[in-house]
């Protein structure tokens, strides 16, 4: 086991296999070929990867797991999995993967077993329920942020509808298992501590983690997970345990004491929305109850909610992120504008939360849904001379006309790439990792400006999510510039921002 990580100060970087980088040229991203990456990973700041699944799955997205403790035979061996690992903490990178233990695919063996009859060997694997007692919960049209499907219960063919069904929260291929059934906890409490005791992966993100129960039963999932986290700490006391729970953040606050961290899915919305509109408190934060016309500070938000979080778990730690795998992409939301990508990257760089930065978002990919078209393959250099982009999708968005590759970024100081480096080498000081957030008043809308404070250390940022230039007069004496981007004038304390210009400032 490598030693103990400072998480509060990582920069995390997500993976899709499939897409990132493809070793042997058969079109399919692959472990060798991510290990193959790991010295830019390095150079870019990275402190840790979270690798969507790898497990086997009859999808290309692999969220329909068929094997907990194996890995798709197209993306490499075990063996090249160590070898990943073991290369990564030789560089102090730590590497969580995708733990998908709220269902399987119904191509599992369990499940084959289990939908042959009540007297299965697995029947109470799963959820099932004779179709009269469930009538009024099949009939049920809801939907939720995290999935479109309206039928959660599946009869086991289409043509036999009236005996017995199925839950299946996402879709009928992807059935839940039956958390009230002991046995389930223990195979998937062996599982984890064959990643982390025998793979030496350094935690799990854990996606679905709201649905191992249903909504009326969240209590229940809140206990689930205390109890892993305590058998996966058995496994290795410094376990990093992050939760998919896309919730408000009142309902979703609970779950901390079951993880180290959980994805802050307001954040991401409220950034992007305050530079698409121009203004630091135009956007809705659902997930808090705040609307548009409230007029509610980001950095009033963050002082409210993260002790909620803290009241359940005081070393909680928010993770942020602009967007991951199942959301367009930053450089889409954001009208492909390379000075919007850039202001996105800065504000994310300097609020406060662990970040998550999706593959490719560093160099501007773009991508709308569906979901395979913000999963395009990584763009590495021009496709002529690029032998380890992936070929198993033609691209519809990420192309060689629409973005610029890592190998041209890299030879760019004025690229989004550079901004990257410099920006994450500034969210690994104690001052934007550690640091108190507390918001500045400029009286101009456009404006998010806030301080960070860490010890005696104070910094003062500015983000100018308009296209007006804005005068911010007199800031005070005995200030330096730490960062900016875009246009930015200091005249002794007077400063301009230009349009979606960014700076930081440090008190000598």
């Amino acid at each position: 086991m490598t030693e103990a990580v400072t998480y509060e100060k990582a920069v995390f970087y997500e993976i899709f296999v499939q897409s990132f980088a493809d070793s042997n040229g058969d079109g399919i991203g692959d472990i060798p070929g991510m290990t193959s990456k790991l010295d830019y990973l390095a150079d870019l700041g990275i402190d840790a990867i979270w690798l969507m699944p790898m497990n086997p799955s009859p999808s290309y997205h692999k969220y329909d797991v068929t094997d907990y403790m194996g890995i798709h035979p197209d993306y490499g061996t075990m063996d090249d999995f160590k070898t990943f690992i073991n290369e990564a903490h030789a560089r102090d990178i730590k590497v969580i993967i995708d733990f998908v233990i709220n269902h399987s695919s119904s191509e599992h063996s369990w499940f084959l077993d289990s939908k042959s009859g009540p007297d299965a060997e697995y029947r109470d694997y799963y959820v099932w329920a004779d179709k009269d007692s469930i009538a009024a919960e099949i009939a049920k049209k809801e939907t939720s942020f995290d999935s479109d499907n309206i039928r959660q219960w599946h009869p086991v063919t289409e043509e036999d509808t009236v005996s017995e069904h199925y839950y299946g929260f996402f879709y009928g291929g992807m059935p839940d298992f039956n958390y009230d059934n002991p046995k389930v906890r223990q195979e998937f409490y062996e599982a984890g501590r064959f990643w982390l005791s025998e793979v030496k992966v350094d935690g799990f993100r854990l996606d679905a983690a709201k649905h191992i129960y249903p909504d009326d039963r969240a209590e229940d999932s809140h206990a689930f997970w205390k109890e892993f986290k305590a058998e996966m700490q058995k496994a290795n006391p410094d376990v990093y345990l992050i939760g998919e729970v896309w919730s408000d953040a009142k309902n979703a606050s609970p779950y901390a004491a079951g993880f180290t961290s959980l994805f802050n899915f307001d954040r991401a919305f409220s950034i992007l929305e305050s530079i698409n509109k121009g203004d630091q408190k135009a956007a809705q934060i659902a997930g808090h109850g705040y609307e548009m016309n409230d007029g509610v500070h980001m950095a009033d938000v963050i002082n409210e909610s993260l002790p909620w979080f803290k009241n359940y778990n005081p070393d909680f730690l928010e993770a942020s992120f602009l967007s991951n795998h199942d959301q367009n992409r930053v450089g889409s939301v954001l009208g492909g504008a390379e000075d919007k990508i850039k202001l996105s990257a800065a504000i994310l760089m300097t609020l406060p939360g662990t970040p998550y930065i999706y593959y490719g978002e560093e160099i501007g990919m773009l991508g709308m849904k569906p979901d395979e078209n913000i999963r395009e393959p990584m763009l590495w250099d021009k496709k002529a001379k690029d032998s380890m982009r992936t070929t198993w999708m033609e691209s519809d968005y990420s192309t060689d006309s629409t973005v610029t590759s890592v190998a041209e970024q890299l030879k760019d100081p004025s690229s989004i790439l550079s901004l990257y480096k410099e920006l994450i080498s500034i969210k690994h000081e104690d001052l934007f990792s550690l640091g108190d957030i507390n918001k500045i008043e400029t009286g101009a809308k456009g404006v998010l400006a806030f301080s960070r404070s860490y010890g005696d250390q104070t910094a003062y940022v500015y983000h100018n999510l308009s296209t007006k230039e804005v005068d911010l007069g007199d800031i005070g004496e005995g200030l330096q510039k730490r960062f900016e981007n875009g246009a930015v004038v200091m005249d002794g304390s007077k400063v301009t921002l230009g349009s979606r210009a960014s700076l930081i400032l440090i008190r000598n």
